[in-house]
């Protein structure tokens, strides 16, 4: 069997749904999967002018879950936010959900992610206002991951924080390469957490899972309370620019890309991991079912924006960041976009003109939607 997990879909995604119900946002991950790059989506159309060589090439589903097309979407990311980065040192901490909570955070996935971002978010930027701490206005990059290395559920936000922010007009730096210490950290994210989870419980707003009581409910709660929950700082690194080229990588294509998985079989898909305890790379073995209830767990709900901003990396800080950069003496670069390569004919070596633009009756580009256009770019 070829290993893709186009492939491996195609191959046992009927079989998983005869035994497996799918939400709506798994079901459009599902079908953008399999129709990805393929003729039902449409496809572009180039042309040599002078030797009538052609070329086609189907269009991308542009699902955040497909591995297949997501390269120019996540350079394009990664080229905006490393131009937003403030040239400071930057502190990489990690937030992590008791395991207790995965099965609460299925049935409400929307509300729990949310709240993931809002209390790590909070928790950060009102230890850093304290003068006890910091006592400025930091900037966060907020990212959000619900897997872990060999597709097990695993929700957590990597957060990338500014060394330093603005207090009042002036830049302020952490102290002695110091950001924040790490009980406090925890414990004041955890009290957030609870908080709210108890109130959304209150008002009607969660839904447990089937086999949970009031009891079972009760008991998690005291369970969790009593945990030292994981977070971690790492850092200071002298610039965010890798912290943000390691989260661009998982920004789009779902938890697993192509590369990793080995050829598979009708009975067996093999993906490589990484051991973080040793550092070992290593093979998972799981059945066609078992893998794609895998990835179909982490499937992002439709809306619900994986990456956020706060503090002085808002889109309505730009003001605020060059007034930085101009204290710490910044002289700003002009922005250079990257371009694409223009296509360039195979047998003469000209430029192939676009010729075509067609849209299937299936499209990601245009819903339900046909439409050709000539080289002048008039519909036909």
């Amino acid at each position: 069997m070829e290993a893709t997990l186009q492939s491996i879909f195609r191959d046992g995604l009927e079989t998983y749904q005869e035994h497996h119900g799918l939400s709506m946002d798994q079901s459009r991950a599902a079908q953008a999967i399999l129709l990805c790059q393929t003729e039902a989506l449409g496809y572009e159309e180039w042309i040599c002018f002078d030797d009538g060589h052609r070329e086609q090439q189907n269009h991308s589903c542009r699902h955040r879950s497909c591995p297949r097309c997501h390269g120019a979407m996540t350079h394009d990311w990664l080229e905006r936010t490393q131009a937003r980065l403030l040239p400071c040192d930057h502190y990489h901490v990690v937030f992590t959900l008791p395991h207790e909570l995965d099965a609460l955070w299925q049935y409400n996935r929307q509300w729990c992610g949310d709240h993931l971002f809002k209390a790590s978010a909070e928790t950060l930027r009102q230890l850093l206002a304290d003068d006890k701490y910091l006592g400025a206005e930091v900037g966060l990059l907020s990212a959000l991951h619900t897997w872990g290395r060999t597709l097990s559920f695993h929700p957590h936000v990597h957060v990338l924080v500014t060394g330093g922010g603005l207090a009042g007009e002036q830049w302020r730096p952490v102290k002695n390469g110091y950001l924040l210490p790490v009980g406090v950290l925890k414990a004041k994210f955890r009290g957030k957490w609870l908080s709210w989870l108890n109130d959304a419980y209150a008002a009607g707003e969660l839904k447990l899972p089937p086999d949970w009581t009031p009891q079972r409910w009760r008991q998690v709660l005291r369970t969790i309370s009593r945990k030292r929950w994981n977070v971690r700082i790492q850092g200071g690194y002298r610039h965010g620019h890798g912290v943000v080229n390691y989260l661009s990588r998982y920004l789009r294509g779902g938890p697993i890309k192509d590369h990793r998985i080995v050829p598979a079989t009708p009975e067996q898909v093999s993906f490589r991991y990484r051991d973080h305890h040793d550092g070992c790379e290593k093979t998972m073995q799981l059945s066609p079912t078992q893998f794609i209830a895998r990835v179909l767990w982490h499937v992002p709900v439709k809306g619900q924006h994986g990456v956020r901003y706060y503090g002085l990396y808002t889109a309505g800080a730009a003001n605020k960041r060059q007034r930085i950069k101009d204290q710490l003496g910044v002289v700003a670069e002009a922005a250079t976009a990257t371009q694409a390569p223009a296509r360039q004919c195979p047998l003469c070596g000209r430029p192939l003109f676009h010729r075509l633009s067609v849209r299937g009756q299936i499209s990601y580009l245009v819903p339900e939607r046909k439409v050709v256009f000539n080289s002048r770019n008039n519909a036909l």
